[in-house]
């Protein structure tokens, strides 16, 4: 039986949207992903969101993101804001809220504007997490904070920084992008430092309020946009003073809006456009 899909991305990082209930059982969904999401033999994309309605009272529905190369991910800001949009977009949910279950909890999402097949969302998604053992990061003794750490990639010495945001993010803070940061980046994400691997953001510090990323993620490579390397990358800048807590984050694809509030919680504006929906052979 052929599974439906929808392809929505948030400025240009594409993911394919299933509902669990259109997959079979005997499917494997990292294999799932692998075919999915491969540019040339299959429909292309930056992983897959599969949702599934829960009659839980925490939330109103569970994620799953799987990643191009078959790994899970505890969670991906652009991916799970496509999922919301899937819902809106087929009329499966119509309240402005909602409450979605990933592997690093649950998130909540407001509507706050529709064009057409365009979304703009505000997501809480939790609270950085920066102290080593969080990230994870190996180290020789326990950190509160992973701050200005070296790491030799192929022989060239360089600085990173880290966080917890969902996922792993490690940021090298740069003047320009005038370098091979993909050769490092794809180096950096499996590094013996990352026993969980890293996504690797190479960030560029415009104003107090602005900065420009690039970013290598992991399990998917170079990627235009991405919400929780956005939200890493403004985190960090803030906690190193580099910038104040609300920053507009400029990368490839797109600007992501992101609020680190007082009371710790991180705030993303962001949208998600509708591709096109199709069939895919099981």
């Amino acid at each position: 039986m052929a599974i439906p899909f929808c392809k929505f991305h948030g400025f240009g990082n594409d993911y394919i949207v299933i509902e669990r209930d259109d997959i079979d059982a005997s499917v494997d969904l990292s294999h799932l992903a692998k075919a999915i999401c491969q540019r040339n033999t299959g429909a292309g994309s930056d992983g897959i969101a599969v949702l599934e309605r829960l009659d839980d009272t925490d939330a109103d529905y569970h994620c799953e993101i799987v990643n191009p190369d078959g790994s899970i991910a505890g969670f991906s800001g652009n991916g799970t804001r496509c999922a919301v949009a899937y819902l809106h977009y087929k009329g499966l949910w119509i309240e402005t809220d909602l409450r979605l279950r990933t592997r690093s909890g649950v998130k909540n999402y407001r509507l706050i504007d529709r064009s057409g097949n365009g979304f703009v969302f505000e997501a809480e998604i939790g609270k950085p997490h920066f102290a080593s053992e969080e990230v994870p990061v190996l180290v020789e003794t326990r950190r509160d904070h992973i701050v200005n750490e070296p790491i030799v990639v192929d022989s060239r010495h360089y600085v990173f920084s880290a966080v917890n945001v969902g996922n792993p993010v490690a940021c090298i803070f740069v003047e320009n992008f005038n370098f091979d940061w993909r050769a490092v980046g794809r180096v950096m994400e499996t590094h013996e430092k990352f026993p969980e691997r890293v996504n690797v953001v190479f960030v560029k510090i415009d104003d107090r309020e602005n900065i420009e990323i690039r970013i290598w993620e992991r399990g998917a490579g170079e990627t235009s946009a991405s919400g929780t390397c956005s939200s890493g990358a403004a985190v960090l800048s803030a906690f190193l003073l580099k910038t104040g807590r609300k920053v507009m984050v400029h990368s490839p694809g797109g600007t992501t809006d992101v609020l680190w509030r007082d009371d710790d919680e991180i705030l993303i504006t962001g949208r998600a456009d509708y591709s096109y929906n199709g069939e895919w052979p099981a």
